[in-house]
């Protein structure tokens, strides 16, 4: 008796131009996933407060003709320095330049808020 050995023929493995973009799909797509997801969660912790205050922790005033944020801080904190009372407006009203304009309302901490 004689043995015949049958060998499967051996194929190369090709892909497509639309199979290597599948691919490069695919291997690329959790770097995407975590990239959205730091995104998401980084700008939770930007709006985060700071100061432990609780966020509503404010009250709102308009500001009135020839008021300027040194005039509403020596009026709503006469005991504190102004200097650091229009800091704290400036930062959470977000004002760069730290100008006023008369109607705007702004926002006054609430630890200063019962002196106006």
């Amino acid at each position: 008796m004689s043995s015949i050995a049958v060998t499967a023929p051996t194929t190369r493995l090709r892909l497509t131009a639309r199979g290597r973009r599948v691919f490069a799909f695919l291997a690329a797509l959790p770097v995407v996933v975590a990239l959205a997801l730091a995104v998401v969660g980084g700008g939770a912790a930007l709006a985060s407060n700071e100061t432990g205050a609780p966020t509503g922790a404010f009250t709102e005033v308009t500001v009135m003709s020839g008021e300027t944020l040194w005039s509403i801080a020596e009026d709503v904190a006469p005991a504190s320095d102004p200097r650091d009372v229009v800091a704290e407006i400036a930062r959470l009203n977000a004002l760069e330049n730290g100008s006023v304009t008369a109607g705007q309302r702004i926002a006054i901490p609430a630890a200063y808020a019962s002196g106006r």
